[in-house]
């Protein structure tokens, strides 16, 4: 399975998230994972929110069609986008890895 799969309830993303980070960005694909590097440290679900919030914008949804499936307490997540497509999120991470 790759990174990114469509699915009848809507895209799954698997995330690999670097917390304590210098700033929120997407750094590109790393072990078949979205690499995501967060401000936020991994305590009280502080990472887990600021992955929820940093991905809705990036990927123009709202945050509450973002919800992490698992993952909550590790670095590796997934997570599902109720409210969009496979395609649509290609093309708005594609400008956001190549600028």
């Amino acid at each position: 399975m790759s990174w990114i799969q469509e699915t009848p309830g809507g895209v799954i993303l698997k995330v690999l998230v670097q917390p304590k980070g210098s700033r929120n960005e997407i750094i590109g694909l790393q072990d078949d994972k979205l690499k995501v590097k967060l401000t936020a440290p991994p305590v009280e679900g502080a990472a887990n929110k600021m992955c929820v919030d940093f991905l809705a914008r990036c990927l123009k949804v709202r945050k509450s069609d973002i919800e992490i499936l698992s993952g909550y307490k590790g670095r590796s997540k997934s997570l599902i986008v109720r409210s969009a497509h496979r395609k649509d999120i290609e093309t708005l991470l594609a400008k956001k890895l190549n600028p």
